[in-house]
């Protein structure tokens, strides 16, 4: 008997004037049955439509941000509470405040974790307000970090 996965997220960005615009994507998709026995093998196909539908709530928050005419993507500081992205907690980027950049040790470490895990770390990353990992802050990085390897554990 096949198995039935069912992945989805959902995304909400803020906009001038306290508007907002938001996405989700929601799959279903059918596993073979003897994936229970690769735990490994299962929880790459799980990775895999959580990507998919992580790219797919990126990609129509594009197009509707171009549409609003707010132009590309623009990250958000303010949320409506946590989402899941790639099965990842957003970690809240707060404004205004002193940057202390990650360590090359901690850029090496998102990087690989997220390589090994076949993570979207640009979408990661785009959550977090930055475009590359040296862009991060300490805590942010070890934020990061510490959900890339929980995730790991899943």
């Amino acid at each position: 008997m096949p198995l039935r996965l069912n992945v989805g997220v959902s995304k909400k960005l803020g906009l001038p004037a306290y508007s907002s615009i938001g996405a989700s994507c929601n799959l279903e998709v059918e596993l073979e049955s003897g994936l229970l026995r690769d735990l490994a093998g299962f929880h790459e196909q799980v990775r895999d439509a959580f990507v998919a539908a992580q790219q797919a709530v990126n990609d129509e928050l594009a197009r509707l941000q171009v549409q609003a005419g707010n132009g590309p993507p623009q990250p958000s500081h303010a949320t409506n509470g946590n989402h899941l992205s790639n099965g990842h907690a957003k970690v809240e980027v707060l404004p205004n405040r002193p940057r202390s950049p990650a360590t090359p040790s901690q850029v090496r470490a998102i990087v690989a974790i997220a390589r090994r895990q076949q993570a979207d770390l640009d979408g990661l990353l785009c959550d977090l307000g930055v475009t590359r990992p040296e862009e991060l802050t300490i805590t942010e990085a070890s934020k990061l970090i510490d959900q890339l390897k929980a995730a790991s554990q899943v």
